[in-house]
This record gives structure tokens, sequence and C-alpha cells, in this order.
């Protein structure tokens, strides 16, 4: 879509904030103005709509997409996108690991126990870990305390939830993150651990990945990063 607007700015509403295109508030798929909850991200996602060009790129937008998914989907559809995070618990990546190369098995478990451990600190239940590939069956336990722990998180931050959890596979580095426990940085390397070992071994430092690999690598940070900004701002 090509930029058809000039002037941004952020106006206060009963919501909160919107965010305004030549004086007309930015509207969500469903029909209803987008609604900011705290000043500090309105200004933020005003700052998207301005860097735009001459084209709309929605995926240079990062905010202004998590914004859209808490008010039009999350809203809308808790129960049935809760249902989808805690699906991740059973087949969670900390859990699944490698027995060779050792060295593959060495890194994952720099990367993952203290994660493993971390969730074990925060929810009281202690995780199994494999090296097959059988699904596992968590204990009921942390079932019962991953399911509280996201049924009391406010629709915001269930969204950023759901956007690292589908990023990194992971809910324990998901709920980590929202605690800001970990950084996005941390979530980025325990996802690629497997991936930045074998690249390691066949020199892609030297030789660069390939463009795809790339460019999904930079999306999976960049909304990392949106995910990290989005928590630091409604604390403003």
């Amino acid at each position: 879509m090509k930029r058809f607007y000039v002037i941004v700015t952020k106006e206060k509403i009963s919501s909160g904030y919107a965010v305004c295109l030549d004086g007309k508030p930015v509207k969500v798929p469903s029909g209803a103005s987008l609604a900011v909850p705290v000043a500090a991200l309105a200004d933020a996602v005003v700052l998207e709509w301005v860097a735009q060009e001459k084209e709309i790129i929605p995926d240079s937008m990062p905010l202004t997409q998590i914004l859209i998914t808490a008010q039009d989907r999350v809203a809308r559809e808790r129960a049935a996108m809760e249902k989808a995070v805690l699906a991740y618990f059973d087949t969670d990546l900390l859990c699944y690991r490698a027995a060779l190369p050792a060295a593959t098995a060495r890194r994952q478990a720099e990367l993952w126990d203290p994660w493993l451990d971390w969730f074990e600190k925060e929810c009281g239940a202690k995780l199994l870990t494999t090296e097959s590939l059988n699904a596992l069956a968590q204990p009921e336990a942390g079932h019962r305390a991953v399911r509280e722990w996201v049924a009391e998180l406010d629709d915001m931050n269930f969204t950023a939830l759901q956007v690292v959890v589908g990023l990194c596979g992971s809910l324990v580095l998901g709920m980590a993150f929202i605690k800001q426990a970990v950084a996005p940085d941390q979530v980025y390397d325990a996802a690629l651990a497997e991936e930045s070992f074998k690249a390691s071994v066949y020199g892609e430092e030297k030789h660069g990945s390939a463009p795809h690999e790339e460019k999904r690598r930079a999306a999976m940070m960049r909304d990392l990063q949106a995910c990290q900004q989005l928590l630091d701002l409604l604390k403003s």
C-alpha cells in the first residue's frame, strides 16, 4: 500500500491514545480505532508510521502489529489463543535435547538449563527432558501452574507472550521474557542454539548464511526487540 498521509499524531481518547494519520485514527481490521494504552507507547507507534516512506510495509511496524493483535484478536479470541500457547508446554524447545554431537549437547545445556531452573523456581515444578523424538507428557503440577500463570496475564502481556513463544518454540522462555528475566538476544541465542552450532562447523561466519535465512533471523530479532520495547513502554 502506498503511503497516503502526511502528518502522524497521537490524540487522547477515553481508552488511552489514538494514532492519527492526517487527523484520522488508525483502524484495526474490525473497524475500531487502534487504542494505545500509554503515551510513551503511542509515541513509539507514531514513529513507526512516520518512518514509512513511499510504501507502507507492515513488517517494519512490529509495535503496531502487536497492538492490533492485542485489540482485534486477543480481546476476542483469548481462550483459543491461550490453548494454542499452552500446547507448547509438552513440546517445549528446551526439553528436547540432542544426544550427539557432544558439542551440541553441551551448547544446549549451557543455553537452556538456566531457564529450566528458572521455571522450577517460578512455578514449583521440575520439567522432564528427553533425547528422543517421542513427545513428553510434563507433570500435571507443571501444567496447572502454567495455566494459572498465563491466565493471570492482561491482554497486552499475553499478546507479547504468544509472539515470543511462537518465535522461539518455548513457553518457558516466553514466560521468562514476560517476567523480563531473559533478554531478546538470550532468547534468540537459545532458540538458534543448534543452528548456530552447525553454522560454526560449516564456517557460516566466513561465508555468510543464505539470504532467506538472514531475513528470517533478522525478523525474529526485530520482533523480540519490539516485544521488549512494548513491555518497557507499558511501565512508563
